[in-house]
């Protein structure tokens, strides 16, 4: 079983009474036990390599502040660092990729009465593509497995080490992986939901579209989907409308000027990036949908909640509304799980889930 080389760990003095450059410095090197900095850059064009730094860099500041809250229940066990694919591991000179590991995360009690009706969620942890691993989800999935499943929490490369299609055949290996081992654990082998949360989200929207559509699987050049049996998936403040648009402002050229337009390649007018055709022309499972009145992409969700209301989807919205002198921001409940609106968040992901078990 592979070893993850970095722990979490924090400054011994709080970051405004740190030098400035001494404080880049222990970011991007604590910042490693939940994403890559810059240690998968060298082969990468040196404009793009300093931008996708710069964007990693920026985002591990945001996420050290609050790593000050993460723990883990003590009633969940965790199962870490299992390969999906046999290059998983953590050793890249040996040519290991970290991308391709994932994490089960389960109620002790359920150990101990066995059986296999456990619910199962399996998350696809954000970032724009390019930032975070699972350990940055740990934290809000260890508290969904608390209220009642098993979380298996997937890694996948990211850019630049591979391109959408790529991060969407390395999610689609995963659950290859987790339904040809899901009898080694008291786990449900069909009451099985999808979350993920910014980009995480897309995956998982994109995911489910491969699962359901053969001309989406075919688009991403999955021939031959897991067909494990998504009963559901909770979406949170998901970026689902990759459409190219040359002539307005939209996610996706937001994110070329990071990725690369490369990171699309192949995908120019294909069905699966606009949601009014995807959600016409696939059989969905029901969905949830969370957002908040202060996400930057909320219009992402309530576009794609408007797609599938037009197609006559099962879905439910929750769109948060922040008061002036508050802040929730993106993905509150998968950021600080320790909120109240984030505690409402998970009870409704609960309740959602429960009610759609069979």
């Amino acid at each position: 079983m592979p070893s993850i080389p970095y722990r979490l760990v924090r400054f011994d003095d709080e970051p405004f009474a740190i030098d400035p450059v001494e404080f880049d410095r222990g970011i991007a090197e604590i910042a490693r036990y939940w994403t890559e900095i810059d240690d998968d850059l060298a082969d990468t064009d040196p404009d793009r390599a300093a931008r996708i730094r710069e964007d990693r860099l920026r985002i591990a500041k945001f996420d050290y502040a609050r790593t000050g809250y993460w723990h883990d229940p003590e009633s969940i066990d965790a199962i870490c660092d299992m390969p999906y694919l046999p290059d998983g591991g953590y050793d890249a000179e040996a040519g290991e990729s970290r991308g391709h590991l994932l994490d089960l995360y389960l109620p002790h009690s359920a150990m101990v009465r066995g059986g296999a009706t456990l619910p199962v969620f399996i998350d696809i942890h954000g970032g724009g593509f390019t930032y975070g691993y699972k350990e940055l989800n740990r934290n809000f999935n260890m508290h969904l497995a608390a209220r009642g499943f098993a979380v298996f929490s997937l890694n996948y490369r990211p850019a630049p080490q591979t391109d959408l299609r790529g991060q969407l055949a390395d999610v689609q290996n995963a659950l290859a992986w987790i339904r040809d081992h899901a009898g080694d654990w008291p786990i449900s082998p069909h009451n099985i939901f999808l979350t993920g949360d910014s980009a995480g989200g897309a995956l998982a929207w994109y995911t489910l579209l491969i699962e359901r559509n053969p001309d989406a699987a075919q688009a991403f050049g999955i021939a031959s989907p897991s067909r494990l049996p998504i009963a559901g998936a909770a979406l949170v403040s998901g970026v689902f409308d990759l459409t190219e648009r040359p002539d307005a402002p939209s996610a996706r050229t937001q994110l070329e000027q990071t990725v690369g337009r490369e990171f699309f390649d192949g995908l120019d007018g294909a069905m699966p990036l606009a949601p009014f055709a995807a959600a016409a022309q696939t059989a969905l499972p029901p969905l949830y949908l969370l957002t908040s009145s202060d996400d930057f992409i909320q219009a992402e969700t309530l576009g794609l909640a408007t797609a599938l209301a037009c197609a006559g989807r099962d879905f439910e919205l929750h769109d948060v509304k922040v008061a002036p002198t508050e802040t929730l921001g993106h993905v509150f409940p998968v950021c600080m799980s320790w909120l109240p609106e984030s505690q409402r968040a998970l009870q409704q992901i609960h309740d959602f889930a429960y009610r759609n078990c069979r």
